[in-house]
C-alpha cells in the first residue's frame, strides 16, 4: 500500500485556494488535505483548517513536521493591482513566503509543490500575440517581478535540491465560488455580479484591452492534471504557459448580452489600464499541451452561460 498522501494547501481562502480544496479533498479524502490560511475560513466544516503566516518561517516549519505533509501547494500572494498600492509589502509576502515554503519542503522530505506563476511575468516587450513559452520577461508591476524571481527559484530548488516544484503561468481566472482578491483582471468577475444586480458595469479597462482568461473549473483542471503527470516528461521548472481564453471587455459585455439583453457596460479605464497594457493579448501553451496533455473545456459562450447561472440576481 503506498503511503496516505497529506496535502497542505497555502492561501486557502482565495479565489483559487477555495475550489483547489474542494476538488483535492474529492480526491484525496477530506482529512488528507489541510487549508491554511492567515485568516480563518468562512466554513471548517468540510476538513481540517489551519491558520498560517507563510511570513513565519518556524510555524511553517510546525505546520509541515504536525501534518507530516507530502504534497504542498503554495497560493498565499499578493496580487498585482494590490501590489502596486504597497510594492515593499507585496515582495515580501511573494517572495520571503516562497522561499520559506521551499525551504520547510527541502527539510521535510515533500514529494511535490505546486507554485502559481502568471502572465504578469511578461512586459512591453513580450510578444503580445500567441506568447511564446521561452518570451522576453521584463515585467514592470512588483506583482510580475516577484513572480518572474519566483519562477527562477522553482527552476533553482529543482535543479540544486531535486524538489519536484511545478508552476503555471495563470492568465486572468473567472470564477464565481468567490470575490476577486485585488488583480488586473478582476474585471471579469465582477462583471458578472454587477450584470445580475444591477443590469450595468462601469469597466476599469478600455472596452479593446484583451488579456488571456481562464475559467477556473479549467484552472483546477490544469493544475492537477500538471501535479499528476508524469515529472519526466516536464520540460518546463520554471513555470508553464496555460491557455483558455481570450477576449476583451466589449467581447465578454456582448457575450452576456446574448443572455441580459438591457445589459449596459461604460469604460473608465484607471491605474489597471496601465498594467494591462503590458501583458500579452494571447498565450502558447504548446509545451503545456506536449508534455502533459492540456486541453481546456469552456470557451466563451460556455464560461457565461455557466456563470450567470451560479452568480445569484
Amino acid at each position: 500500500m503506498e503511503p496516505r498522501e497529506m496535502i497542505l494547501v497555502l492561501g486557502a481562502n482565495g479565489q483559487i485556494g477555495t475550489e483547489l480544496v474542494t476538488a483535492l479533498r474529492a480526491k484525496y479524502g477530506a482529512t488528507s488535505v489541510i487549508a491554511s490560511d492567515i485568516r480563518q475560513a468562512r466554513d471548517n466544516s468540510n476538513g481540517p483548517f489551519e491558520l498560517l503566516d507563510i511570513m513565519n518561517p518556524v510555524a511553517v516549519n510546525e505546520a509541515f513536521a504536525k501534518h507530516k505533509v507530502t504534497q504542498v501547494y503554495h497560493l498565499a500572494a499578493i496580487l498585482s493591482a494590490t501590489g502596486e498600492q504597497n510594492p515593499r509589502l507585496a515582495w515580501q509576502v511573494n517572495m520571503d513566503g516562497l522561499l520559506n515554503v521551499l525551504e520547510a519542503s527541502v527539510q521535510f522530505g515533500v514529494k511535490k509543490v505546486f507554485w502559481p506563476s502568471s502572465i504578469a511575468v511578461f512586459g512591453n516587450h513580450s510578444k503580445k500575440r500567441l506568447t511564446p513559452q521561452y518570451a522576453v520577461t521584463d515585467p514592470d508591476t512588483i506583482y510580475g517581478i516577484s513572480k518572474l524571481a519566483g519562477e527562477r527559484w522553482c527552476n533553482y530548488y529543482y535543479r540544486t535540491r531535486g524538489l519536484d516544484v511545478r508552476s503555471l503561468r495563470y492568465p486572468g481566472l473567472i470564477s464565481y465560488g468567490s470575490k476577486p482578491g485585488g488583480g488586473t483582471t478582476d474585471y471579469a468577475v465582477e462583471i458578472f455580479y454587477e450584470a445580475k444586480a444591477h443590469g450595468q458595469y462601469t469597466c476599469f479597462l478600455r472596452e479593446d484591452q484583451r488579456l488571456p482568461m481562464m475559467y477556473m473549473p479549467d484552472a483546477i483542471k490544469a493544475t492537477l492534471a500538471l501535479m499528476e503527470a508524469d515529472g519526466d516528461k516536464l520540460r518546463i521548472r520554471s513555470s508553464y504557459n496555460v491557455s483558455s481564453l481570450s477576449f476583451t471587455p466589449a467581447e465578454l459585455a456582448n457575450a452576456i448580452k446574448v443572455q441580459l439583453p438591457l445589459f449596459a457596460v461604460n469604460y473608465a479605464p484607471d491605474f489597471r489600464q496601465v498594467i494591462a497594457e503590458t501583458w500579452p493579448g494571447s498565450i502558447d501553451d504548446n509545451y503545456a499541451r506536449l508534455d502533459w496533455g492540456w486541453e481546456p473545456d469552456y470557451d466563451l459562450q460556455a464560461m457565461v452561460a455557466d456563470m450567470l447561472v451560479h452568480i445569484p440576481n
